[in-house]
């Protein structure tokens, strides 16, 4: 079946077309969602709510634009979805912001543990480095989607980026140490 009639069937509410666009895309919004997740579980939670969604909203989906960047935003707002009404983000003082840049070798560091690290990382921390580092949003997005200052979400990125220097820093000390 082609992905047109796919979706048009979806529209229709046909549970079979529903669960043959699940199949199709469940893996990869899965990696979206874990990356906005604390844990493994958070993230299958997030994933049934964003097709939940999908699936409710896919009369809005017009065909402009690819599908899979539709469902990735959708999926994406589910799990920020958790994160706003929780009050998480700290409002600061944009001259306290330091722009630190990770550097990661790629040859001693798996992404395992990269995706590990990051998911460890406190929740607005997490969500900011992941829009912005890794999803390519801009801290004037990022602000607008989290209902925060731009400051804020640029002092957010440092922390996230600090924590994650010294983390790595950790893991790079204890590999040394283990080849002595």
């Amino acid at each position: 079946m082609s992905l047109e009639r796919l979706i048009e069937q979806c529209k229709k509410n046909d549970v079979k077309a529903q669960s043959e666009l699940y199949k199709l895309y469940a893996s990869k919004l899965f990696s979206v969602s874990l990356k906005y997740s604390r844990n493994t579980a958070e993230a299958e939670d997030n994933l049934q709510d964003a097709f939940v969604t999908i699936f409710k909203k896919i009369e809005q989906y017009k065909s402009k634009g690819s599908l899979e960047g539709w469902m990735k935003r959708i999926t994406i707002n589910t799990a920020l979805q958790r994160y706003r009404t929780v009050g998480v983000f700290d409002i600061v003082n944009e001259q306290q912001i330091a722009d630190d840049s990770i550097e990661i070798d790629e040859d001693s560091i798996s992404i395992d543990f990269l995706l590990q690290i990051i998911q460890e990382l406190p929740d607005r921390y997490r969500m900011v480095f992941n829009l912005y580092a890794l999803d390519g949003y801009s801290h004037k997005e990022i602000a607008e989607m989290l209902s925060i200052t731009t400051g804020t979400s640029k002092s957010n990125l440092a922390r996230a980026r600090q924590i994650l220097k010294e983390k790595l820093k950790t893991y790079k000390a204890s590999l040394n140490s283990q080849t002595l």
